[in-house]
């Protein structure tokens, strides 16, 4: 998913995305402790999904804010 998409979307729907990609990577973290992570790659991509939806957030609350000081 990228950066446009997640634009798209609310705040509560990012929020919602930001738990479902935790939760994946925790996931992933503990299937890797274990030994049966094959691809080691998504951790990576998972961790990146979350930079996303975090950044996309914070761009909103930011817009609003400017928002609520312009009138």
């Amino acid at each position: 998913m990228d950066a446009n998409a997640l634009r798209e979307m609310t705040v509560d729907e990012l929020q919602e995305r930001h738990r479902q990609f935790k939760e994946e990577l925790f996931n992933l973290r503990f299937q890797h402790a274990i030994g049966q992570l094959g691809n080691t790659s998504r951790i990576k991509e998972v961790r990146r999904q979350i930079a996303r939806v975090l950044t996309v957030i914070q761009e909103k609350k930011d817009a609003a804010k400017r928002a609520e000081v312009r009138g």
